[in-house]
């Protein structure tokens, strides 16, 4: 079992900056991948940012490129979402998630992963 903490969420003006952080528990962190999920109110939840269990593959939504970064500390089994230049429609609950990796790649589908960190709110006032 994987247990997943998000901390780093809360409200920032249009234009700042937030740093999520996702801490895995539970199993080997090094071969999971990893990814940031978002649900905006009245949304679906879709993926804003992925990551391959080495760090070495990322993959951006298109609303979020150039603003958003993914990264990893495998030695602390944490991984980051650094969001700048933040946007009122960034506004929404920030999930963690992570699946057992057999390939250097990421995953965006939710059904890719089995384990969820509770969500965190972020809000971007305008």
């Amino acid at each position: 079992q994987v247990q997943l903490v998000e901390s780093g969420g809360g409200l920032v003006q249009a234009g700042g900056s937030l740093r999520l952080s996702c801490a895995a528990s539970g199993r080997t962190f090094t071969n999971f991948a990893m990814a940031w999920f978002r649900r905006a109110p009245g949304k679906e939840r879709e993926c804003v940012a992925a990551i391959s269990w080495s760090g070495g593959r990322t993959w951006y939504a298109n609303s979020v490129k150039g603003r958003f970064t993914i990264s990893r500390d495998n030695a602390k089994t944490t991984v980051f979402l650094q969001m700048n230049s933040l946007k009122p429609e960034d506004t929404a609950v920030y999930y963690c998630a992570a699946r057992q990796a057999y390939s250097f790649t990421y995953y965006l589908n939710e059904a890719d992963y089995p384990y969820w960190g509770q969500g965190i709110q972020v809000t971007v006032s305008s």
